[in-house]
C-alpha cells in the first residue's frame, strides 16, 4: 500500500517539474535504468523492482531540487 502512495507522490512530483531539465527527471531516468538492469539480472523479471527504483530515485531528485530552495537566506532587514 505504501508503494502505491509513494508512486502517486512521485507521479505528482514528475508532473510538477514537467518541461525543464532538472534533478527530478534526471534521477527518475537513472532510477528507471537501474531498476531495469536489476530486474533483468534477478530471476523472473519483476516490474515492481523498476517501479520502486523509479519512486526512490524521483524522491531523491525532489530532495536535491528543493533543499537549496528551502535553505535560501533571507536578506537582512
Amino acid at each position: 500500500m505504501i508503494w502505491w502512495i509513494l508512486l502517486i507522490v512521485s507521479a505528482i512530483a514528475l508532473l510538477a517539474h514537467w518541461g525543464s531539465r532538472n534533478a527530478v527527471w534526471g534521477t527518475a531516468t537513472m532510477g528507471t535504468i537501474i531498476g531495469v538492469v536489476i530486474a533483468i539480472f534477478r530471476p523472473g523479471f519483476d516490474w515492481w523492482i523498476v517501479g520502486k527504483a523509479l519512486v526512490i530515485a524521483t524522491l531523491i531528485g525532489v530532495a536535491i531540487e528543493w533543499l537549496p530552495r528551502l535553505g535560501k537566506k533571507r536578506p537582512a532587514a
